[in-house]
């Protein structure tokens, strides 16, 4: 589903902006996080439950 024409040739198709960040969406995913840096805890991550969620995902042939 890429679109390997020239970009003169897609503006002569009139896609527009948001017709090519669609199609630039579908080829590469979503860049932006869901949420932005002010609508997140400042707080740091609790450093020990992190290390603790590592630690349970081990597989046990790892053990």
């Amino acid at each position: 589903m890429t679109d390997e024409r020239p970009a003169a040739e897609r503006e002569q198709t009139g896609e527009s902006a948001s017709e090519r960040h669609r199609r630039l969406a579908a080829v590469f995913g979503d860049v932006l996080p869901d949420t932005t840096k002010d609508e997140r805890d400042p707080r740091p991550p609790d450093e020990e439950a992190q290390d603790r969620w590592l630690r349970s995902q081990v597989p046990p042939h790892h053990g």
